[in-house]
């Protein structure tokens, strides 16, 4: 299956690290280019994209956003700022209603500053921030923007200090941390109690295989991945009709915008980031707009490159 070239959705289940899962895709596959977006922690299960083939090359120009259903349980803060960690801290939460505690998350919508959990894999001098706990050593994190683009509070569990919600965020956005961090905010302590990633770089479940699923599927599995294009549907298309802007695409070079028009048309997203297309409509590559004096499409990643 060396010529599969795209995108599978993967459903992992808990208790499996996002490489394992990766490895297991090698297996299935036969072959060894495989990647993942978004690593899921072992005890959080949902949605973890699968790059096959050449699109191991395209992870980082996939959707950024992510879309999670959690639990918080109040009264708890640990370690690893989720259940499964040593308590560390116990406090009451407050008596609210379903009203007052969707107020106290406004402090959480939009873009926030977050400390990431002590767990985390951010580096620090050069090691990541979980092995530094786990070898017991002192050391701070530093704060980080992050964007919470929905916060729906979905259900109040008053008795047991549980709370329901669809989170809706940037990447790099710690959900440990908004748990943590929610609780301080009643005047409380608060941890992850459980986590289901529901879409990611723009797919959601209902795209989604579990590795039995795939087992199952035999000569079938290939049906299960996504093209390349198709999961790049969020940046918008450049096509290069020309065999000399096709040769220039090829080597490395940057071509000269000739559409006196596509300006004002086209630039209207972040990045100036291109699909780049050729007349048979194949994906070449992805290329950026450049605006500074001359007007010309600069390659980033190209596709078959002589």
């Amino acid at each position: 299956m060396n010529n599969v070239n795209g995108f599978l959705i993967l459903d992992k289940m808990k208790g499996c690290t996002s490489h394992d899962c990766v490895n297991q895709i090698r297996k299935l596959f036969k072959t060894k280019k495989v990647g993942h977006s978004g690593t899921l922690d072992p005890q959080v299960d949902g949605v973890l994209p699968i790059a096959i083939g050449k699109a191991t090359r395209l992870i980082q120009y996939l959707c950024q956003e992510k879309t999670y259903m959690g639990t918080i349980k109040l009264g708890i803060r640990t370690v690893t700022d989720d259940i499964y960690g040593e308590i560390i801290a116990e406090k009451e939460w407050p008596n609210l209603s379903h009203a007052e505690l969707n107020e106290y998350l406004n402090d959480f919508r939009g873009t926030i500053s977050q400390i990431p959990p002590k767990v985390s894999s951010v580096h620090i001098n050069g090691d990541r921030a979980y092995k530094k706990l786990l070898k017991n050593e002192d050391f701070v994190l530093n704060a980080k923007e992050v964007t919470i683009k929905k916060l729906v509070l979905q259900n109040w569990d008053q008795i047991n200090g549980k709370i329901d919600l669809m989170i809706t965020c940037s990447s790099g956005t710690y959900i440990r941390s908004l748990a943590r961090d929610l609780g301080l905010a009643l005047n409380s302590e608060g941890c992850l109690f459980n986590l289901r990633r529901i879409k990611a770089s723009g797919f959601s479940e209902s795209s989604s295989y579990t590795i039995s699923d795939l087992e199952k599927a035999g000569n079938n599995i290939v049906k299960s991945v996504i093209p390349i294009k198709r999961a790049l549907q969020h940046i918008p298309e450049i096509i290069l009709s020309t065999e000399e802007d096709i040769y220039f695409w090829k080597t490395g070079r940057r071509i000269p915008i000739k559409d006196p028009n596509f300006l004002t048309k086209e630039l209207n997203h972040s990045n100036n980031i291109f699909q780049v297309l050729d007349s048979q409509n194949d994906l070449m590559g992805i290329g950026n707009v450049n605006l500074h004096h001359e007007k010309f499409l600069q390659p980033k990643l190209v596709l078959n490159a002589i």
